[in-house]
């Protein structure tokens, strides 16, 4: 929690064009390009990870798939999660967010900016209109951040939970490649007491393409993309902190 709070007083005296700028050309898609919106929000990222002495190495970038759309399933670990992956993706993609946390400063921002979804955790009319609206925009090429395990326990320590079976309904519909994301030590970024350099890793694991799992049910595939993302970080945990 230190180094959210040293982040966002090192910023400070880029908010007033920061922000508005972020508002500006989330609201105006007409005038700014996919390709621009990201490249803004990444922007703000490195900014961000300057200052708060943040490092983060990705691995198997070229196990994206190419000249299609899928959805990232990483595990959760903190508010670093998606900056993480959006800093390591050089492709523009969104995020479906819980809606009670997507409406604080600098967070509204980004996901206005990266057109992300606001999921109604209690809503299952509203959900099921998520998982619809994603499956199409994947259909047509678009690549989205979705966590299946739906939160996460602060100071987690590189523990991962069980995955949420519903969660893959949007991949399942539009028949896309599923791309497990194993994330290791993003806790410490801002969901821990550590405070000095940190690393993180963003491991993208070879996608899981509708061939494989079209004959299996939600639950085994999420007990599957969740075994894969223990297995990578059961081998690549490095003690970063000492």
């Amino acid at each position: 929690m230190l180094r959210f709070f040293y982040v966002i007083i090192m910023n400070l005296f880029r908010a007033p064009y920061i922000i508005p700028k972020m508002r500006r050309e989330a609201e105006h898609p007409e005038r700014y390009t996919e390709e621009e919106r990201y490249n803004l929000a990444r922007h703000v990222i490195r900014l961000m990870k300057l200052s708060g002495k943040i490092h983060t190495k990705a691995y198997g970038t070229d196990n994206l798939p190419k000249d299609t759309g899928y959805i990232m399933y990483p595990n959760h670990q903190g508010k670093y999660d998606a900056l993480g992956i959006i800093h390591t993706h050089k492709l523009p993609c969104s995020l479906v967010m819980d809606k009670r946390k997507s409406n604080s400063i600098l967070v509204k921002e980004f996901v206005d900016l990266i057109q992300g979804k606001r999921l109604e955790k209690d809503n299952i009319r509203q959900a099921l209109t998520i998982i619809n609206e994603v499956a199409s925009d994947v259909k047509a090429g678009k690549r989205y951040i979705l966590f299946p395990e739906g939160g996460y326990e602060f100071n987690n320590k590189n523990t991962v939970t069980a995955f949420k079976a519903g969660s893959f309904k949007s991949a399942i519909k539009a028949k896309a490649p599923i791309v497990p994301v194993a994330l290791i030590d993003s806790y410490n970024v801002f969901n821990s007491f550590h405070f000095g350099k940190i690393t993180t890793q963003v491991h993208y694991l070879e996608p899981i393409y509708y061939e494989e799992y079209r004959e299996m049910k939600s639950s085994d595939i999420a007990l599957l993309v969740q075994k894969r993302i223990q297995e990578t970080i059961d081998k690549n945990t490095i003690n970063t902190t000492a």
